[in-house]
């Protein structure tokens, strides 16, 4: 096995030389490129190798990366420099076929290079990176699984380039919430905001060690997964990571922004699916006339608001989702109650997982919880009756998550063993000090506010500055989001 890891670092260190490369994010981005190429290629030769004797590349022949990186005394200076950027990427861009037998992976070829840039501009640094990322064999099983640990640690350093919050939420909670939902081998899952693709690769793992049974379930397994990301880096990542778990040709990896594409009243039943897994962009504001596309009910500028209608919407009559959520959503008034009431009334909202501080450092120090719920059909509205909430507590010993140590999955056992089944309306669960439920005449008498603290704890003094700052934080983009209703409802009257 290569030290995957040590060829990552000795990587970085010849990027920083380059004087094209100016910062993280342009030193990632070009690594990710060039990683799909190699990736990219020993898929191929496993494909030919067990399954298509007549396969053929979408790539011209001279452009697939075995005929002009691998050779690691092949080109580099000048050659290799003018090859890149007057062949490489014009070809990638614009001149791939993507009609016929492999248009569909063509054109996954030509939607990760659409944004891609070569930053480089020493050839001979350039052939020094290429000649280590040859090192790694990813039809190799162990360079495979530990440059999945790597291609986590890419996905921290994106926070350094100031882009990271939204894009990576970590694996434990992946997995937690894949385990719980548990989406069957022909059932179809989205994330509508999948920035690099960690629910889905859960969920593609999740598939294949609990239903795929033979050779053409993986084709029902590829066709399930679904995900849209609005920006370029994270789609680029996704797309690999898909190519990265056996999904050869992910063309339902769309770069788009799910929110702007077309009016919520637009979407239909063919547009809804069985599972929704996601982790919205919270804290973060939509550009102008997004809030358009919805409802005068529903609109906000409020990213993680807008999503949430989304999902409800996007669900088929006995789907199930589940929503990372920080708590501003779970106390938010004004259009946040209406839509609250909206999750309460059409969905059953039977889980809240309330996760500790820290799971999401360093990218931020809002609390985050879990809202798992099913969607429910018209005649079984209001379709909750009662919430259950689960306060996940730290293992003993830990008082807060950093980067070194992170949470684990093994923590969720607990929960686990307490899950029950919806199908029997959970009757197995009981409360516990970590477990509790409430009625939705409570929360209704509440005005619909969600946060509800967990009963069995005594009332505790928050003294941390970060979560008290973070806390404000909230409220200020609450009040924002308050403050921007009331312009649309004046501007709707005044229009009137």
């Amino acid at each position: 096995m290569s030290n995957v890891s040590g060829i990552i670092k000795s990587i970085q260190d010849i990027m920083r030389k380059d004087v094209g490369v100016d910062g993280d994010a342009q030193r990632i981005s070009q690594l990710v490129w060039m990683f799909f190429l190699k990736i990219y290629d020993d898929r191929e030769a496993e494909i030919e190798l067990l399954d298509e004797d007549d396969y053929k590349s979408p790539l011209p022949e001279h452009l697939r990366w075995r005929n002009w990186a691998a050779d690691t005394e092949g080109m580099t200076g000048d050659e290799l420099s003018d090859f890149v950027n007057l062949q490489l990427f014009p070809t990638l861009k614009d001149k791939l076929v993507i009609s016929g037998e492999n248009g569909k992976r063509a054109l996954v070829i030509r939607n990760i290079f659409e944004d891609a840039y070569n930053y480089m501009k020493s050839g001979t640094l350039m052939r020094q990176v290429i000649n280590k990322i040859c090192e790694i064999n990813f039809n190799n099983t162990q360079d495979r699984h530990t440059f999945g640990s790597i291609y986590e640690q890419i996905l921290k350093d994106l926070q350094s380039a100031g882009n990271a919050g939204e894009f990576y939420t970590p694996r434990a909670v992946t997995k937690f919430i894949v385990d719980r939902v548990d989406p069957k081998l022909k059932e179809s899952v989205l994330d509508p905001a999948c920035g690099t693709g960690g629910f889905l690769a859960c969920t593609i793992d999740h598939k294949r060690d609990n239903y795929v049974k033979k050779s053409k379930d993986n084709e029902v397994l590829a066709q399930s997964i679904h995900g849209v990301e609005k920006k370029a880096l994270p789609h680029m990542l996704c797309t690999t990571n898909m190519i990265l778990h056996g999904i050869d040709t992910p063309t339902q990896i769309e770069h788009d922004n799910m929110l702007s594409r077309r009016a919520y009243t637009d979407y239909g039943e063919k547009d809804r699916v069985n599972v929704i897994i996601t982790n919205p962009p919270f804290g973060g504001m939509e550009e102008d006339g997004v809030e358009n596309q919805f409802p005068a009910t529903f609109r906000t500028r409020e990213t993680a608001d807008l999503f949430m209608a989304l999902v409800i919407k996007l669900l088929k009559t006995h789907g199930r989702a589940a929503v990372v959520l920080p708590d501003g959503f779970l106390f938010g008034e004004g259009m946040k109650t209406r839509l609250k009431e909206k999750l309460l009334n059409e969905c059953h909202l039977h889980t809240i997982v309330r996760l500790p501080n820290g799971v999401f450092n360093p990218y931020t120090g809002i609390k985050t919880n879990i809202l798992f719920f099913t969607k429910k059909s018209e005649a079984e509205w209001p379709a909750t009756q009662a919430v259950w909430y689960y306060e996940h507590p730290y293992p003993e010993g830990v008082t807060s998550y950093n980067k070194t140590k992170p949470m684990q999955f093994e923590e969720f056992e607990t929960e686990r063993q307490w899950w029950g089944n919806e199908e029997d309306g959970f009757k197995t669960r009981t409360e516990t000090e970590q477990a509790w439920k409430v009625s939705l005449q409570d929360i209704i008498d509440r005005n619909y506010n969600l946060d509800i603290k967990n009963p069995h704890v005594g009332e505790q003094v928050n003294h941390d500055p970060d979560e008290l700052l973070a806390e404000y934080d909230q409220q200020q983009q609450e009040i924002q989001s308050l403050r921007d209703q009331l312009k649309a409802i004046l501007h709707e009257a005044l229009n009137h």
